[in-house]
């Protein structure tokens, strides 16, 4: 039998144990370097670098700009509210499923209200995370008009607060940069009248989100303006902006409407604030047998719309993924540098790609 000591250190675990050695190291500390940590504790360096990063990503560690480890006291275990969008959108989902799994990498205990695509309920929501007390509040609504209510309630409690997409005052700003994406999706309806239409159309089409607020409606704004350089002798009048709320069913009746004001006009583009809306649209289209004189393009690249980009039959002709699989791990980075007092940009623009028949991503991918 072997002795109980040597039957002790058979349940340790020899990196768990070097971790902590560091961890308690740096609590007697006022700040180490790697170096003097691996001296101090015969560690490796490479292990050292790897257990020091390992705590500077789940906040129990600070690293200077100098190099200076410092033990971060945490007197609980960190809170993020989220304001989700609403619980019917497919976009509101996948930011809530992205930062779920992100939350949970880096062990951020998730508190999930959801707005329900609603000004008054977004508010209420506002003062539960205030009164629940959570680290930082990462709000996704899209109402303008209440923004500054919840933004200076959320400031009163001293809460750090990320907007997404659509900007809070005293928030910092994460989401597309709505000009930039609107002018790509411009280009690439521009190329598809030059190539099916030879350039004339008779109507242009934005669906907007007027409720939203100016940042979001320059999505439209810039697939106009891209239309404009691209097709220089379509007529001002020719450009139409219709309020649907971003909303499928209101999208759907509003151009259906116009499609049905408008029979004999064969050469339509319509361009969406967002993927829900483009479909509505898409309803619209087919329910009338129009889908050869219409092309539709939106925002957000949700499954559905994917869907419809490979039908060769389907007037969709592009979206653009706001690549919001990785919304979650920047979110949580974000919110953990607040706490940690860093200089956090006032705008953090994420990455974009113009999805078309083109260059469609795998199936199953």
């Amino acid at each position: 039998m072997a002795p109980k000591g040597k039957s002790r250190q058979l349940y340790l675990i020899p990196v768990l144990s070097k971790a902590l050695d560091i961890l308690e190291m740096l609590q007697q500390s006022q700040g180490m370097t790697l170096e003097s940590i691996h001296k101090q504790t015969g560690i490796s360096k490479t292990t050292v670098y790897r257990i020091l990063k390992s705590f500077v990503h789940r906040g129990y560690v600070s690293q200077s700009a100098d190099g200076t480890y410092r033990h971060v006291t945490r007197q609980k275990k960190l809170r993020f509210g989220f304001g989700s969008q609403s619980s019917e959108m497919p976009f509101a989902i996948a930011v809530e499923k992205s930062l779920r799994k992100a939350a949970a990498a880096v062990g951020v205990d998730l508190l999930v209200l959801d707005n329900s695509y609603d000004g008054a309920t977004a508010v209420a929501n506002a003062e539960k995370f205030v009164q629940s007390q959570v680290d930082v509040v990462i709000e996704c609504q899209i109402d303008q008009h209440v923004a500054p209510i919840i933004a200076d309630r959320i400031a009163a409690a001293n809460i750090p607060m990320i907007a997404v997409d659509i900007p809070h005052p005293h928030a910092i700003y994460f989401g597309v940069d709505n000009y930039r994406v609107g002018y790509a999706v411009g280009e690439v309806l521009a190329e598809h009248a030059l190539e099916r239409w030879k350039g004339k159309i008779d109507w242009i089409i934005g669906l907007d989100l007027a409720e939203a607020g100016p940042m979001v409606q320059s999505r439209i704004t810039g697939v106009f303006e891209a239309l404009r350089n691209r097709l220089p002798e379509t007529p001002v009048e020719c450009f139409v902006r219709i309020d649907t709320r971003g909303l499928r069913d209101k999208s759907s009746i509003a151009v259906l409407e116009f499609l049905k004001r408008h029979p004999k006009d064969r050469r339509i583009l319509i361009a969406a604030a967002n993927d829900t809306a483009a479909l509505g649209a898409i309803d619209a289209v087919r329910k009338l047998g129009r889908e050869k004189q219409v092309a539709v393009a939106g925002h957000d690249c949700v499954e559905e719309m994917i869907a419809e980009l490979r039908r060769n039959d389907s007037p969709a002709v592009a979206s653009v993924s706001h690549e919001v699989s990785q919304y979650g791990e920047y979110l949580m980075r974000l919110g953990l540098s607040l706490l940690r007092g860093e200089i956090v940009p006032p705008y953090n623009f994420t990455q974009y790609e113009v999805v078309s028949r083109e260059n469609l991503p795998a199936s199953g991918s």
